[in-house]
């Protein structure tokens, strides 16, 4: 992509512009009133999102993430789609799809009437897509940089056949110390535990992390919150379209083996995901579309839940 001909096309002055980003690869800056941000034009991933009134940053970005084709991104929000997981059908192709190692397209962006900057970044099918996922699609993801981060993931079918998808926002949420974070909204759902054998247990109470952790949560109803002592903050996750939520922190001896990830990296992020996985397979006929929303607000001044549980809870 011509980084200048990108800014001619879609940058808008004093507020978004078009940058080479690590490995060259098209990154998106945007610093408004409310919020500064980057996007990777490549995934179509938000890399970063800090409001203007909050000294962190909501996203977790590792130091030693991979920019380069092929390779996903290790941190922000990767798109997983059209499936979740391990290719479905046990044909060898790549954990969690294909379109966050692909280079995306620029459809639009905009300033808003409230002062907010929004992106539309869009994807659609190939001869090489299709010879991964033998359908005909038209993928578009909605961007909003305001007071809090605002992601739109349509999904349109244009093919002659219905397809099925599962998919997530894969979002790394930056944390103090891990050991000091609670997830709510989780209490009383039936979650299959992937680190233990995929078995099946029921949440009681809060979502606290203590060793590695890896649940998809069913028939989530809803809004989440991650309760972060340590930076004294909450986030606010609301979303729609969604049916299950991930829950995600490999700790200490995963994040090791990892190559994109520092080996404490495990201490400083938290991964809970919106998403439709598992059994909720979305069904979209030819012609129709599936959207899929979340909504990330950082708040500040709270009474934190763990400070209230003596000693620190172990999750169930």
């Amino acid at each position: 992509m011509n980084i200048e001909q990108l800014n001619i096309d879609h940058g808008i002055t004093g507020q978004l512009k078009f940058v080479e980003g690590a490995g060259g690869l098209p990154f998106i800056k945007i610093d408004n009133e409310k919020a500064s941000a980057v996007i990777s034009v490549y995934a179509g991933q938000v890399l970063s999102y800090q409001p203007a009134n909050d000294s962190h940053n909501l996203m977790f970005l590792s130091e030693a993430a991979y920019y380069q084709p092929g390779k996903a991104i290790k941190g922000g929000v990767p798109i997983c789609w059209p499936w979740f997981g391990p290719d479905p059908d046990g044909l060898g192709r790549p954990a969690h799809g294909f379109v966050r190692n692909r280079l995306w397209n620029v459809i639009e962006t905009e300033t808003t009437a409230n002062g907010d900057t929004t992106v539309t970044l869009g994807l659609t099918d190939t001869s090489e897509t299709r010879a991964i996922w033998p359908h005909s699609f038209n993928l578009a993801l909605k961007i909003t940089i305001g007071e809090s981060l605002n992601l739109e993931l349509s999904t349109h079918n244009t093919d002659a056949q219905p397809f099925f998808i599962t998919q997530a926002f894969h979002t790394y949420f930056k944390v103090g110390r891990i050991d000091q974070v609670a997830v709510l909204g989780l209490d009383g759902l039936e979650y299959i535990d992937k680190a233990d054998n995929a078995v099946h247990r029921l949440q009681a109470g809060v979502v606290t992390i203590h060793a590695e952790v890896d649940r998809i949560y069913r028939k989530l109803e809803s809004e989440l919150v991650i309760d972060d002592i340590a930076l004294d903050r909450r986030i606010r996750i609301t979303s729609e379209g969604s049916n299950t939520a991930v829950v995600w922190n490999p700790w200490a001896k995963i994040s090791a083996e990892m190559g994109d990830l520092k080996d404490n990296d495990y201490e400083h992020f938290l991964c809970v995901e919106t998403a439709n996985a598992d059994q909720e397979v979305v069904k979209i006929a030819p012609g129709e579309e599936f959207r899929l929303a979340a909504n990330y607000r950082i708040e500040g001044d709270f009474s934190h839940v763990l400070k209230s549980i003596q000693p620190l809870s172990v999750s169930q």
